[in-house]
Parts: C-alpha cells; sequence; structure tokens
C-alpha cells in the first residue's frame, strides 16, 4: 500500500507517493522570471514614485538604481521568452465552455462553492495571469527598450511609451502578488511545485483533476519513488 507523502518539516523534500507535475527546466525558467519580475517591480517603484526614490539608496542613487532596472529588463527578455515557449501549450489556451463553468464560480475562490468545476493542469485563473504577463510583459519589454535607446523615433511616440509602460507596471504588480499569494498561503501544496516539482495526490486531485486523470491513463504520470505507474482501470 502507497503510504501518503508526510506533512510538516519536510514539506519542501519530495515525498515516495508525490505526484511529478514540473521540471527542473520549468522551474528554473519559472525561477529566472519571478525573481527579475520583483527585482524590476522594486526598482521601478523607486523610479515611478518619488516617495519611493529611498530604494535607490542602497544601490548607491537613483543613476545605479536605474542600470539595475535596465539591465534586470534584459535578463527579463529571455526569461519571458522561455515562459511563454514553455506554458503556451497549456495555459495560453482557454477551452470553452469548460473553462466558462469555471469562471462564473471564480474557481471558489470568492465565495462558497459546493462543487468546483474540473480543470486541466491549469484553471483559467492561471490562463489569465499567463496571458497578463505574456501580454503585458511584451509590452515592458517594447516600451522599456524604446525609453531606453530612443533613437531617431518620433518624440510624440517615445512619450507615449511612459504611460505603456505604467500600465503594463500595474498590471504586472496587481497579478505577482496575487501569484504570490496564491502560489503559498492561499493555495497551500502549491509552492512545493516549484521548489521540487512534486505535489501531493490530494494536491492533484483537487487543482488539476482532468490533467490527472489523462496522465493515468497514458501512463505517463510520474510518482516520486516509482520507476512505473500501474494504471487503475
Amino acid at each position: 500500500m502507497e503510504m501518503p507523502a508526510r506533512e510538516g518539516v519536510n514539506k519542501m523534500i519530495p515525498q515516495k507517493g508525490m505526484i511529478k507535475v514540473s521540471d527542473s527546466f520549468e522551474r528554473i525558467v519559472h525561477w529566472c522570471l519571478a525573481i527579475s519580475c520583483l527585482v524590476l517591480i522594486i526598482t521601478g517603484l523607486g523610479m515611478m514614485f518619488r516617495s519611493f526614490n529611498f530604494i535607490g539608496i542602497p544601490f548607491g542613487g537613483m543613476t545605479n538604481l536605474k542600470l539595475v532596472h535596465n539591465f534586470v529588463g534584459l535578463f527579463f527578455i529571455p526569461a519571458l521568452f522561455f515562459a511563454i515557449l514553455v506554458w503556451w501549450r497549456e495555459a495560453g489556451k482557454f477551452k470553452f465552455p469548460d473553462d466558462l463553468e469555471w469562471i462564473k464560480v471564480a474557481g471558489g475562490y470568492l465565495w462558497h462553492v459546493d462543487e468546483v468545476p474540473k480543470t486541466g493542469k491549469y484553471n483559467p485563473g492561471q490562463k489569465a495571469f499567463f496571458w497578463a504577463v505574456a501580454f503585458f510583459g511584451t509590452i515592458m519589454v517594447i516600451t522599456g527598450l524604446i525609453m531606453w535607446f530612443p533613437l531617431d523615433l518620433p518624440r510624440e511616440f517615445v512619450r507615449w511609451m511612459y504611460p505603456l509602460h505604467a500600465l503594463g507596471f500595474l498590471v504586472i504588480f496587481a497579478f505577482f502578488f496575487v501569484h504570490l499569494y496564491l502560489g503559498t498561503i492561499g493555495v497551500p501544496g502549491s509552492a512545493q511545485a516549484m521548489f521540487t516539482g512534486y505535489v501531493t495526490r490530494s494536491w492533484a486531485e483537487k487543482q488539476c483533476p482532468l490533467w490527472l486523470e489523462e496522465m493515468e491513463k497514458s501512463g505517463k504520470l510520474e510518482i516520486y519513488g516509482q520507476n512505473t505507474i500501474h494504471v487503475q482501470h
């Protein structure tokens, strides 16, 4: 009989019976994007609002803060590219009418729902987060590069890049911290997916039941501590 994964001090260490939901490349891309995004948010706040200028102090002043922001932005570009590449197939496509049913009840996050509609590996909320990061992240990259290297572009055109950059900042700022909350205390057990690549079966059954069923039927489900999976019929 398969023993359930132990809870407690070893939560961030995969236990026998846990299910693999992300590989090492996905986790590397995730953390590169997350860390660069966090640094850009912090340094961006320091430059955007005078009341946050104090953020520049540990960097040695506003000039250095801007340099850090710009060069971390260059690191953000490949991280964003690979994130879109990695998650496009599963998180970039809404499936209607199934996803619409989940949206109608907000996934049970905002009010009590007796039964939340089943979803695949990523629910519509996560898909919305993917699109917010992909779309507004791209806007941030384009506008940021034009602001940094205006070249001979019309001054009025370059001027429009600033409010667009600020809009992208506000959207990603909001989604980033909602994602951070849901990935930690909002949905316990989620953080394990991006630290170890594994989650408990109970978590998978609740958060991505259709994906779990599909992987079991195909025989592709990877279980920690087992070389193969025995598909149940």
